[in-house]
């Protein structure tokens, strides 16, 4: 019986998994722990899948290659914690989960784009510190009077560019290569001119030496003082010193960040006690009333789970099987 490890494995993912294993009559061993302290476990395994932001340790990929695995799959669509040409000099065939469930980053882009445009974090801020007023600086923008702006009109962005539409939205897009079937909906023009127009932009790109620092302090300078920023995408994609600037000198109005630069260090961690001092400029981003936080669960619904299960076993099927997957990473 074929024998797949998958490491750092969630009670919410086990009844997916289950599931598959027994479509598949597979034995699939599941650890909590990630693969760098998992390695050892890999040695009477078929298969490997993982999914963690930090880093893969460099060490492991030589004793995959000595335990006999072929291929590692990670149940994300980042795969940035891989190192590439490592794995590859290894002999193992990296895949992703590229689109395992479009609507679900969307649909929280969506969430976040109205929070902002209701204002309602200043009101989140002011009931809980128990002031139920209300000042004229604080009215709302109804959505089909806004334009939004999307930056990385791909399968998530072009999923919220619907949305929107659907809405009575005014969409501008930006992107290196915009899609033919989104004319009428997506109005493409030049990031400039994105900034500069949008009540709203929502950054839907993947994470690539091109869009590591896409927006810096003379980006937010375009912004209008008035505009939010949703960042559901990569959060190096922002420099978070220039977007901490920018909100203190109100070149913006707010922001509502899934994924934020030292997320790695924050995530899936209690800091009740310990607080954020260890990651200052995520400690400023949290203490500000016009910033809205996420711990990157932007992706964490229930058709996203199923399918990032599904997506990365059945590409070590594939594997295994000597075949192709549309999901390899070269």
């Amino acid at each position: 019986m074929t024998k797949i490890l998958m490491t750092s494995v969630r009670d919410d993912e086990m009844p997916a998994i289950n599931a598959f294993a027994a479509d598949h009559q597979l034995d699939i061993v599941t650890t909590p722990k990630l693969i760098n302290d998992a390695v050892d476990l890999t040695k009477d395994v078929d298969g490997l899948v993982i999914q963690q932001r930090d880093k893969v340790d460099p060490a492991v990929y030589p004793q995959l290659k000595a335990n006999g695995l072929k291929q590692i799959a990670t149940r994300t669509a980042g795969f940035d914690m891989i190192d590439l040409a490592a794995a590859h000099a290894n002999g193992l065939t990296v895949t992703n989960v590229p689109a395992y469930s479009p609507r679900s980053v969307a649909e929280h882009a969506l969430m976040q784009i109205f929070r902002l445009l209701r204002k309602s974090y200043r009101f989140d801020s002011q009931v809980a510190a128990g002031d139920f007023r209300w000042f004229s600086d604080e009215q709302a923008q109804e959505i089909h009077t806004a334009t939004i702006g999307i930056i990385g009109v791909g399968r998530i962005g072009g999923t919220l560019a619907k949305l929107l539409n659907a809405l009575g939205a005014h969409v501008l897009g930006f992107d290196v290569q915009p899609r033919e079937e989104l004319k009428g909906i997506v109005e493409y023009v030049s990031k400039e001119e994105l900034l500069k127009r949008s009540d709203v932009v929502s950054l839907h790109v993947d994470l690539n030496p091109t869009s590591t620092g896409l927006l810096t302090a003379a980006d937010f300078a375009l912004m209008k003082p008035t505009a939010g920023l949703v960042n559901a995408s990569r959060g190096p994609v922002v420099v978070t010193a220039d977007l901490v600037a920018a909100l203190k000198d109100h070149q913006l109005a707010a922001a509502a960040l899934d994924t934020f630069e030292g997320e790695e260090k924050v995530i899936m961690t209690d800091r009740r006690k310990k607080g954020l001092s260890d990651v200052p400029l995520i400690a400023e981003l949290h203490e500000m009333d016009n910033v809205i936080l996420t711990p990157h669960i932007a992706f964490f619904t229930n058709n996203a789970v199923k399918n990032m299960v599904d997506f990365s076993l059945e590409d070590v099927l594939l594997v295994l099987a000597g075949k192709s997957s549309p999901h390899e990473v070269k």
